[in-house]
């Protein structure tokens, strides 16, 4: 019996949970690049580094906010607070544990290319203008026939549908159809407009690949619809401390930067979007001292 006890308190000094193989973390995600690669991120820390099996369940926005709210999923990674998901946090978040930033700096609006419409520069070295000649929101009126009256979004449960909604209704863009396909559609539509150098606007957030990539800028919002940015949140169900507190400890310790999010979404991106659980490990490979001191 000493021996045993021995034995299982040397396992817990080096950090081996004996029970691990009997858990499985429930985490909920949404089809978005930086969910993807967040979620995928902290699954292969949990399954390669803990021994913790980890469930990744996809749901669109409201339904990630009610799961874990009810207790169905134990976290979820992707909560865009304090103003894109404003709506699911006043509703929920009296329910849920709020663990704070994995993120900071977070940008949402309406996005437009800024690709000139012929070459970079003109013959004499000065850049040429873009094809696209707008720079504010109310400034979409105006250009509705080019813009064939459409604004490309996402799924339409998403915190930017709701606050793009809210801005059609501010900005008087009443024309205008907010077109709700899934991310990649609406990537697949924005390059085909840089391609063909057509007109478009699109639901568009930063941490995404999508800025590396092209030259895209945010449309001025002088009525403050999408707010001013923020972080991405953590959000574990109550009694999660209690039941899984190496869990709940890695995942309040667990916090990036832009940079390592966006080469994560970019090397999924580059893999047409297969294989994130690999992507994943090959940025935890390259980042071993960032990830143990999450575990720490």
């Amino acid at each position: 019996m000493i021996k045993k006890i021995i034995f299982i308190l040397l396992m817990s000094f080096l950090g081996v949970n004996l029970f691990a193989a009997d858990k499985v973390v429930k985490i909920g995600y949404a089809d978005w690049s930086s969910s993807i690669a967040t979620s995928y991120t902290v699954k292969a820390i949990m399954e390669e580094k803990m021994g913790v099996r980890c469930r990744l369940i996809e749901m669109p926005a409201d339904e990630m906010w009610k799961s874990v709210a009810e207790g169905r999923v134990d976290a979820i990674l992707s909560a865009w607070l304090p103003d894109t998901h404003e709506k699911y946090y006043n509703e929920y978040k009296d329910s849920v544990v709020n663990l704070g930033a994995n993120l900071k700096g977070t940008k949402i609006g309406l996005v437009i290319p800024q690709v000139p419409s012929g070459r970079f520069t003109t013959g004499t070295g000065i850049q040429n203008k873009p094809y696209m000649n707008i720079d504010s929101i109310p400034e979409l009126q105006q250009y509705k026939t080019k813009l064939k009256r459409r604004i490309i979004g996402i799924d339409p449960e998403a915190g930017i549908m709701l606050k793009t909604r809210e801005a059609i209704e501010e900005y008087n863009l009443d024309s205008f159809r907010l077109i709700s396909i899934s991310e990649q559609n609406m990537l697949n539509e924005l390059e085909r407009a840089i391609r063909y150098k057509q007109w478009i606007v699109v639901t568009g957030w930063e941490p995404h690949w999508i800025f590396a990539r092209w030259d895209l800028k945010f449309l001025d919002d002088p009525k403050n619809v999408y707010g001013d940015g923020g972080y991405i949140a953590t959000v574990v169900r109550k009694g999660l401390k209690d039941d899984m507190p190496s869990i709940y400890k890695f995942l309040d310790n667990f916090y990036w930067q832009k940079d390592d999010i966006e080469q994560v979404m970019m090397w999924i991106h580059q893999d047409r979007g297969n294989f994130p659980y690999e992507k994943a490990l090959r940025w935890i490979k390259a980042n071993e001292n960032k990830t143990q001191n999450w575990l720490n």
